[in-house]
């Protein structure tokens, strides 16, 4: 099923829609006051209309996933992601909250009800999660340009505020593996258009357009969460590719790839210790 239907559909059981435009890139976090802030924003503006011109999938907020082959075989094993979710969801309240990780996010989260468990990310050591989630690590081996990847795990009454991504350079999947019901206030608006999870279904969407996210159930949901280099005509793609590389020696990475190393050998340390 594409994504575009499953909107479609999400959309007849959601109340509430926008009434303004939220279609856009348009930066709504931490105003820019400084002129330098300001030039850096239109650099970028500039860059990802770049980007979206040299894209052979178009410039939509929310694909199709038969547009990614690999995508269907995700769905396919999607019980093996789960099963090793489960096992490592017993220790939920110990893994460390977004923010704790990306100190970036507490720009859209303060509380402990955002968890993540690692599996990858650019310039990161998840050597001894990723040794629990064998079958999770072989089926992110079939993600071209697979950046990063987590269980992203949020709790019963969880918000996540309009926000947009960093990069239009890359694309993101959301692999549903719990989902609680009713189904329809577990939820994500992009753009103007509501999706609501459902297990086993893959969604993939470009972050930078303005987005929020709704779990309104007692329960908790996840998705494996992964961002993976956006296809592009060459030489884009290989320009695309060297960039994405290149973020492993931003300080910000280097600090959360830092952070999560100490939580990971810390907590293993202690679990096999």
């Amino acid at each position: 099923m594409s994504a575009t239907t499953t909107t479609a559909n999400a959309n007849e059981n959601i109340s509430t829609t926008p009434t303004a435009d939220l279609r856009h890139r348009r930066h709504t976090l931490n105003p820019n006051r400084t002129f330098t802030d300001r030039c850096g924003v239109a650099a970028q503006t500039a860059l990802e209309w770049g980007v979206s011109r040299v894209s052979p999938l178009g410039d939509p907020h929310i694909y199709d996933t038969r547009l990614f082959p690999w995508a269907a075989e995700i769905e396919h094993d999607w019980r093996l992601v789960r099963a090793e979710l489960d096992a490592v969801m017993t220790f939920r309240d110990q893994m460390p909250s977004f923010q704790d990780i990306l100190k970036e996010v507490g720009a859209i989260q303060s509380d402990n009800n955002w968890k993540t468990f690692f599996l990858a990310g650019i310039g990161m050591d998840c050597a001894e999660n990723r040794k629990r989630c064998p079958e999770t690590v072989r089926l992110l081996g079939k993600i071209p340009g697979m950046t990063t990847a987590f269980f992203s795990i949020l709790s019963p009454g969880k918000h996540i505020p309009a926000h947009r991504g960093a990069w239009n350079g890359i694309l993101r999947l959301h692999l549903g593996l719990m989902v609680p019901e009713p189904r329809e206030r577990v939820r994500i608006r992009i753009g103007n258009d509501f999706y609501s999870w459902r297990e086993g279904e893959a969604l993939i969407f470009d972050d930078t357009f303005n987005h929020e996210v709704w779990n309104d159930t007692e329960g908790y949901r996840v998705v494996l969460f992964v961002d993976f280099a956006r296809p592009l005509y060459q030489p884009f793609h290989w320009l695309n590719r060297r960039l994405l590389n290149f973020g492993a020696l931003a300080p910000f990475l280097r600090e959360a790839g830092e952070k999560q190393k100490r939580w990971q050998d810390a907590f293993w340390k202690k679990k096999t210790g």
